[in-house]
């Protein structure tokens, strides 16, 4: 009898415990799935959801803020995540907010990740649809390092061809390493152009320093070239002399024409050109004029110191003395 009220006794006892645990496990997983609490609704469109399921975490800036209540496949391209977020985050949450799916660390489950944006927006409203981003996947991942992979291998075998190619002297790279002469001209004409450009650096800087030594503030190509007056007056003379070469030409074809008109006429001037009698006739009439001239000033000196003339010649010489006085006087 006793036994039989033990047993009834551990029974109940193990009912109630296992009713009570059965509450507490229903609280906090209804707690987890905010089914007790106030709660809104959101949605967020992806193209591929990476494997997210039912249940799933929500997050706000690293925060569980609610979790995923349904996913819906609009098309082929378009999934719809309705989310259930606790009320006390709609305090929080703006429009411009972004979702975006990812892992719960390495090997977790999927969580929704919601990030705030910098940009001031105005609250979010229960039922809105945030903007969604959709990161690359792992899938994503291993195609891009296979079209790597293929890549560096056309690559590898492309350097192995143009250095066994290189190696073998083919090609000009290959001249260059291998060819001992070609590299030996190579060298004499970069030491010639050392050389070259030592050379010219030296001219550059002495012509730099005469220039440096040109007063161009005082110096007639500052007027030339800053004065427009002058430049004005310079045009003027260009076109003026260039008038004068005109005439001058003009003038010197007319003395050719007057030059041999007189060479061909048998006028006096070619007589006297020609006939050479003439001019000895003229020079010895020119020298008996300057010996006559000559004796007539002997013959005048004479007549100064003559007593007949002489007392005319004082007066003559009085008069002049005279005359030069009145010159200083005025």
């Amino acid at each position: 009898m006793e036994k039989s009220q033990l047993k009834k006794l551990n029974l109940g006892l193990f009912v109630v415990i296992s009713t009570i645990i059965l509450v507490v496990a229903l609280y906090f997983i209804g707690n987890r799935q905010n089914l007790f609490g106030n709660t809104f609704k959101i949605s967020a469109v992806f193209n591929n959801v990476n494997g997210l399921q039912l249940g799933n975490n929500v997050r706000y800036s690293g925060i569980n803020a609610g979790t995923v209540k349904g996913i819906v496949m609009i098309n082929d391209t378009t999934i719809c995540v309705d989310m259930i977020i606790e009320e006390k985050m709609l305090k929080h949450l703006k429009k411009n907010a972004i979702a975006a799916i990812g892992s719960d660390g390495l090997v977790g489950s999927m969580v929704v990740n919601i990030a705030p944006s910098n940009e001031n927006a105005p609250l979010l409203r229960p039922g809105d649809t945030i903007k969604s981003y959709s990161r690359i996947t792992t899938t994503d991942m291993l195609t891009t390092l296979n079209t790597t992979n293929q890549n560096a291998a056309i690559l590898t075998a492309d350097l192995v061809k143009i250095t066994s190619a290189i190696n073998d002297g083919k090609g000009t790279l290959g001249l260059l390493i291998t060819d001992e002469e070609m590299a030996d001209n190579i060298k004499k004409t970069i030491t010639n152009l050392k050389t070259a450009s030592i050379n010219t650096s030296k001219t550059i800087n002495q012509l730099n320093r005469l220039i440096n030594k040109i007063n161009y503030d005082q110096s007639v190509a500052n007027v030339l070239l800053s004065d427009s007056l002058n430049a004005v007056k310079m045009e003027g003379i260009i076109a003026n002399l260039d008038s004068s070469s005109i005439r001058i030409t003009r003038v010197i074809s007319n003395i050719n024409d007057l030059v041999s008109t007189l060479k061909e006429s048998k006028g006096t001037f070619n007589y006297v050109a020609t006939d050479t009698i003439l001019v000895k006739n003229i020079d010895e009439t020119i020298k008996n004029i300057k010996d006559g001239s000559y004796l007539l000033n002997q013959n005048l000196e004479a007549l100064k110191h003559n007593f007949l003339f002489k007392k005319y010649f004082k007066k003559l010489e009085k008069q002049r003395r005279k005359e030069e006085r009145k010159k200083n006087k005025s």
